[in-house]
């Protein structure tokens, strides 16, 4: 165990109380899978954890979850719990606990109940390790019920199947399809954010097929005939179409749409990587079938990467040109760089001034 761990747990335990990492770190850990959210659960009240760590920095003062972040952790630690009766998938009362065993049951699937105490240790009282080893996706407790208290439940189960490449078990498998419009409960910030990692997944296509089988696919509003994986959730993003009530920000929009439109080229030019970037072309250029070494080959071959390699500034233009400041002169700059590209110019001044007296009377106007 990581000593940065170890020193938040000995914390708590040398202050009297249990303490215990759970859930997804530990079964990454276990999965060999590297991790930097760690969930710790404890005995130790909020109050108690404020005193112990000098801090009154409740992340969630309502759900009583203390917050620690290090250079390489983000600590999130809860003191054990029971929840009653769930509205808009929150508890509406939280009871502190003592027991351990109990605040493990409140949780979703087996796989994220196992503990790990400070010596790295595992406490495993609902057999998660078990499915671990078995890859299967099983719930805790009565199945339809969690998946009503929270149906976004039902795409975390989803979610981890894919991105584990596990199985679901055979009951929950019935219960989510059974329960499978309880998805439109949800906000489509909330199946925005599952569904971001099961388009990155290197299972997605496997999860597709998934979601289609369970009858979730079309509740998701989204539309895929072909994909290819790409580790970029915007390149994922625009080989498919999706509901306009997804939220993106803008500058997500823009590279999806950036995408989108390299794609109808069915191409890498020097044209597409000038207008879109070298980043963004290497990832078009991935759906296309291009190898990264011939996106970066084209990029490497290309006279001007960018309007300041130009060899005539804008002002140069103009004064030459004995026109105003318009979008004429982007017209102007956007015809030299095509003849640049395309080889048919010379990027250097003298040969620029010849190509605009040569149509000069074409840009010139009152």
């Amino acid at each position: 165990m990581d000593k940065n761990i170890k020193k938040i747990l000995n914390e708590i335990e040398k202050n009297g109380f249990e303490a215990y990492v759970v859930g997804g770190y530990v079964r990454d850990y276990l999965l060999g899978i590297n991790s930097t959210d760690i969930d710790i659960c404890t005995n130790a009240l909020p109050k108690n954890l404020m005193e112990i760590f000098n801090s009154n920095n409740m992340s969630n003062s309502e759900y009583g979850s203390f917050k620690i972040q290090t250079d390489k952790y983000t600590f999130d630690i809860t003191t054990y719990r029971q929840e009653q009766k769930y509205i808009n998938r929150h508890p509406t009362k939280i009871t502190y606990i003592n027991n351990l065993l109990t605040d493990l049951e409140r949780r979703d699937f087996t796989i994220n109940t196992i503990c790990m105490n400070q010596n790295g240790d595992i406490i495993d009282p609902l057999k998660g390790c078990q499915d671990l080893q078995k890859r299967i996706i099983k719930s805790v407790g009565n199945i339809k019920a969690k998946l009503q208290e929270d149906p976004l439940r039902i795409l975390r189960a989803v979610r981890f199947s894919i991105t584990l490449n596990f199985k679901l078990d055979q009951q929950l498998k019935k219960e989510i399809i059974k329960n499978k419009e309880l998805i439109n409960t949800l906000s489509y910030s909330r199946k925005r954010a599952e569904l971001d990692r099961i388009l990155v997944s290197p299972y997605v296509k496997e999860g597709i097929e998934l979601l289609k089988k369970l009858g979730i696919y079309e509740l998701l509003e989204i539309d895929i005939s072909e994909i290819t994986p790409v580790k970029d959730v915007c390149a994922m993003y625009s080989q498919i179409k999706y509901s306009e009530r997804y939220p993106f920000t803008k500058s997500e929009k823009f590279m999806i749409n950036s995408i989108r439109e390299i794609l109808k080229e069915e191409q890498i030019t020097p044209h597409t990587i000038f207008k879109h970037g070298l980043y963004i072309n290497t990832l078009a250029g991935k759906i296309l079938g291009y190898e990264p070494k011939e996106v970066n080959e084209i990029y490497d071959f290309m006279p001007i990467k960018s309007l300041k390699d130009l060899a005539i500034t804008p002002i140069e233009i103009i004064n030459y040109l004995a026109i105003k400041p318009s979008k004429m002169l982007k017209r102007i700059q956007n015809e030299l760089v095509y003849h640049i590209l395309e080889g048919n110019l010379i990027n250097n001044k003298a040969s620029i001034y010849e190509y605009l007296k040569l149509h000069k009377g074409r840009w010139q106007y009152d």
